[in-house]
């Protein structure tokens, strides 16, 4: 008895001690994340009229101290947020665009989660086609949701989504809503050379649509000043100062500095405006002709001998001939046009690098058919591309003013010179043996160290100088040693393309991913040697069949085939293929992309693969 006493009181703990659980498991179990999230679907205008675009959003509202995860968790075992519109034949939809997510450590992960809180909305843009009959459509979708707090994730759900839209007819006026939002999604688009490798030539049109015709070529303005980030265009630094910073004190006024700069400037933008409305209309790749081996050696020679001129052993001048059958002011007038020229030349050196990121562009103009809106287009490019140099080109006179500026100009015209002798041998290193291109420019960047900064012999005997030499001998080594410890990263391992491989592939239902590339194609290299050696990039395409297609020979048969058939209009382009032998269009690339961006485009396929919902980045 005394025994059964004692069990029956202890069982009476345990069910008190457990009370609070059950009841904490019973209001979990009650709740879902639906009861959490507040959905809402809000637009940018009243209507939109046909062959136009709007931007809608889906608004979550989320209760207070309740999150749900980001597109991108950080943990597998967490649901991503995500979100799909069915389109019609009218209407499109694409351009989905998450907010901004934060970082959170919850009691029930050892490691941060990303989440949204708040107000989260997701944009994404409408387009209803030329042919649209004016009326009210309703697009049906669906949101993936999972909501968390700081003690428990709730089960996940899909909600349904439903989208009014309004069309009109082409050329109706339509009311703006929703101002302060939808310029808010406009800030956090990040760049625009990324959003034009995402999404392509519709990017450029709705940047036309939605922005208006002002700050579209604004857009466009801006996307050639990012072109300066190519490495093609390191020489043009070079080029520029010495070409302005010789100029004689007379002639190094600011005014006459910022003329002649003008000039310069014009030269680049006259030959991308014509080069790049040529190839729109021809169907060509962009500067294709400026990247064949021959070209690629002729540019290698010529930057060598400028930069032999760095070094002092002559000066480049235009013929005298020349300038005084343009003008009797032989002086006044062969500047002008020898800058002009110099402007010409200088814009060739970039074009091997800054084709993949305009490839969009290209396909705009092509599809407009009008060859003034063309020219335009392109000419706010290259302007972008150029005013850097009309900046570089109006001041580099000064630098003949500044004191004591004998011993160390001398020097600094050797570094440029250095630079451009490491430019001209990668050149010539592309046209003839492209497969040691890096190599190249690891010795030049060695060598250069240990010369400008220990054997040349500016400046003996100035302490304050010869450190200064010194640090950047040092520095450049660093970077050497940094730049073979990363030659030894290996990358993706690659399968030569074959049609009977892909065949394979496709009919076992294997994601592809396709690497459309040339050996004298930089941004190619650029991948080669930073994207596809990122070990998480490595990792996320194990599971896929990873070829390699060489159009280096780009006028082949077989080439034009290939480009047809996966229209390909550049390289690099990196196509991906689901499981059922179709396309994932959203994540194609073209031109180079970091690491980072390059795996949302991985992703892309991997939810294809995995049967889930494919969204547009």
């Amino acid at each position: 008895m005394h025994l059964t006493r004692q069990l029956l009181g202890l069982g009476l703990f345990l069910i008190l001690l457990l009370i609070p659980f059950h009841t904490a498991a019973q209001q979990v179990a009650g709740m879902s994340s639906a009861d959490k999230v507040n959905i809402e679907v809000v637009k940018s205008q009243n209507l939109i009229p046909a062959g136009t675009s709007a931007k809608g959003a889906v608004l979550l509202n989320l209760e207070d101290t309740w999150h749900v995860n980001s597109e991108r968790p950080l943990q597998d075992f967490l649901i991503p947020t995500e979100l799909t519109i069915e389109g019609t034949d009218q209407i499109t939809v694409s351009a989905y665009q998450y907010p901004p997510s934060k970082e959170y450590n919850f009691d029930f992960s050892q490691e941060p989660v990303r989440v949204f809180e708040g107000e989260a909305p997701i944009f994404f843009t409408l387009f209803a086609t030329d042919d649209a009959e004016p009326g009210t459509y309703e697009l049906s979708g669906t949101i993936q949701v999972q909501a968390c707090d700081n003690s428990v994730c709730l089960a996940p759900v899909t909600l349904p989504v439903t989208v009014q839209v309004e069309i009109s007819a082409p050329g109706t006026g339509y009311q703006t809503m929703n101002a302060e939002l939808f310029e808010g999604a406009e800030m956090q688009r990040g760049s625009l050379t990324d959003a034009l490798t995402a999404t392509g030539s519709g990017e450029i049109a709705a940047l036309f649509d939605t922005l208006g015709i002002f700050w579209a070529f604004a857009g466009i303005f801006l996307i050639g000043l990012a072109l300066n980030l190519t490495p093609c265009v390191y020489p043009m630094l070079s080029v520029t100062v010495s070409l302005f910073g010789s100029r004689k004190e007379e002639e190094s006024k600011l005014a006459s500095s910022f003329f002649m700069a003008f000039v310069y400037v014009m030269g680049i933008v006259f030959m991308y405006s014509v080069l790049g409305v040529a190839a729109a209309f021809t169907g060509a790749l962009f500067g294709s002709w400026l990247q064949s081996p021959v070209v690629l050696a002729g540019i290698g020679i010529l930057i060598f001998a400028l930069a032999l001129s760095m070094f002092g052993l002559y000066e480049l001048q235009p013929p005298s001939s020349w300038m005084q059958s343009l003008s009797g002011t032989q002086r006044k007038t062969g500047g002008v046009v020898g800058h002009f020229f110099s402007g010409l030349v200088v814009g060739v050196f970039a074009a091997p690098c800054i084709g993949p990121p305009i490839i969009a562009l290209l396909a705009f103009v092509g599809s407009q058919g009008d060859p003034l809106f063309g020219f335009t287009i392109f000419f706010v490019m290259a302007f972008g591309l150029g005013f850097p140099y009309l900046i570089l080109g109006t001041f580099s006179g000064l630098l003949s003013k500044l004191p004591k500026s004998g011993t160390w100009m001398v020097w600094v015209k050797k570094v440029f010179g250095v630079v451009l002798v490491g430019v001209a041998l990668f050149y010539l290193a592309l046209a003839f043996f492209p497969a040691y291109s890096f190599h190249v420019i690891i010795v030049t960047v060695i060598t250069g160290g240990i010369y400008l900064g220990f054997l040349e012999s500016s400046g003996r005997g100035l302490k304050t100088f010869t450190r200064v030499k010194w640090a950047l001998g040092v520095g450049l080594l660093i970077i050497g040693g940094m730049m073979i410890q990363n030659l030894q990263k290996e990358g993706i391992k690659w399968e030569a393309y074959s049609d009977e491989k892909y065949a394979a592939a496709v009919e076992a239902g294997t994601p592809i991913m396709m690497d459309f590339y040339a050996d004298w194609c930089i941004p190619c290299l650029e991948l080669e040697r930073s994207t596809f050696v990122d070990p998480d990039v490595i990792d996320a395409t194990l599971d896929f069949k990873r070829f390699k297609v060489d159009m280096t020979q780009y006028e082949t048969e077989a080439s034009r085939e290939l480009r047809d058939r996966f229209e390909v209009a550049g390289v690099p382009t990196i196509v991906f293929i689901g499981p059922g032998g179709e396309e994932i269009t959203d994540a194609r690339v073209v031109g180079f992309l970091r690491a980072d961006r390059f795996l949302e485009r991985v992703n892309l396929l991997r939810e294809a693969a995995e049967g889930k919902m494919v969204l547009v980045d």
